[in-house]
């Protein structure tokens, strides 16, 4: 910002003899000065600058959060660097919503893990994955992982229960809390993208993407050019809503073409198999990316669990993000997700 700042003096006298001419005083001059605001370093997962001006010293954190119908609406999506969507049994969804870059007071309803949160999170390096239980071979798996096991359902002290919650939606909890449980640990994630505020070339305008995972996850995300954001809706017409009754909304939708399989064991009571899906090693395929609104093919690529997701373009260069915020749709191969110009 410049600022210029200018002073003139003018002396006057008068006596009871004639009047006596002064010489006009130098005018002094102006004196300049710049300043200017230097952005403080991205946040890891975000590219946007670092709240306070510092990244936080702490590893990423996943919140396994419920998506059937019975559990919306959630809390503290908005506020997630990224969140992966995934398909579980029953062709219900679930989120992986990752938290680093801010605090969040109030997140949930949280559930349980699934095996396929080990693909999805292994590229964060040692992530906390915060959730409430699990099947034994999911347990023993993540375990095995480099992911941090946070189970919620080990102690009361680490979940909230706001009023008019019933369970199995009962169960939230906050970043303080799941940081709580791991105070030494202080390292960032690596980026999973690169990030330019330059609409890469090659890609389409879109108005309107539909992902049909399931009756009960119909999705529909439509581009807001006064936001410069995708708005989150169902069935085309019912706007995705949080409790604080903000819609979810996204910087950049990133859908994944994946292969799964089902098996071999039984989620639930009712015989529904737990979703696996083909994430790593050496594991690729097709995907669509979305920002500023245009649609931008891509594929990608995956060479170990540790290694993030590349996605590029037809010349094999990364596509880069939008700075804010990401959902990743973790969508079946078998389902084809359509966009409207």
């Amino acid at each position: 910002m410049l600022a210029a700042v200018g002073l003139t003096g003018l002396v006057l006298s008068a006596c009871t003899s004639s009047p006596t001419k002064h010489a006009d005083a130098p005018k002094p001059k102006p004196t300049t000065t710049t300043s200017s605001t230097v952005p403080g370093p991205p946040c890891p997962l975000t590219g946007l600058p670092a709240p306070g001006g510092a990244v936080p010293q702490r590893p990423a954190i996943a919140v396994k959060i419920d998506n059937y119908p019975a559990g919306r609406p959630q809390s503290g999506l908005d506020k997630a660097d990224i969140v992966f969507e995934e398909p579980v049994e029953g062709g219900i969804t679930r989120y992986a919503a990752v938290f680093q870059c801010q605090d969040v007071s109030l997140i949930g309803p949280v559930r349980s893990a699934r095996n396929i949160d080990i693909g999805i999170l292994g590229q964060l390096g040692n992530p906390l994955e915060a959730h409430v239980g699990g099947i034994n071979p999911v347990l023993a798996n993540i375990e095995a992982s480099p992911i941090v096991n946070v189970d919620l359902g080990a102690s009361d002290s680490l979940m909230i229960h706001p009023s008019g919650k019933v369970p199995p939606d009962s169960d939230y909890t906050s970043t303080a809390i799941v940081y709580g449980t791991h105070p030494t640990m202080t390292t960032p994630p690596q980026p999973l993208f690169t990030y330019s505020a330059a609409t890469p070339p090659g890609g389409t305008p879109v108005s309107l993407i539909h992902i049909p995972f399931s009756g009960t996850s119909n999705v529909y995300w439509k581009w807001n050019p006064k936001t410069n954001t995708f708005l989150r809706f169902y069935n085309v017409l019912t706007p995705d809503m949080l409790a604080d009754n903000v819609q979810n909304a996204a910087t950049n939708i990133v859908v994944q073409y994946v292969q799964i399989s089902y098996g071999p064991w039984a989620e639930n009571s009712g015989g529904g198999l737990e979703v696996q899906a083909d994430l790593y090693p050496d594991a690729s395929g097709t995907a669509m990316i979305y920002r500023n609104g245009y649609a931008i093919p891509a594929t990608w690529h995956r060479s170990t669990l540790g290694s993030p997701t590349q996605f590029v373009n037809a010349f094999g260069v990364a596509i880069p993000l939008a700075p804010g915020q990401t959902w990743v749709e973790l969508v079946p191969s078998t389902i084809m997700a359509t966009a409207l110009p």
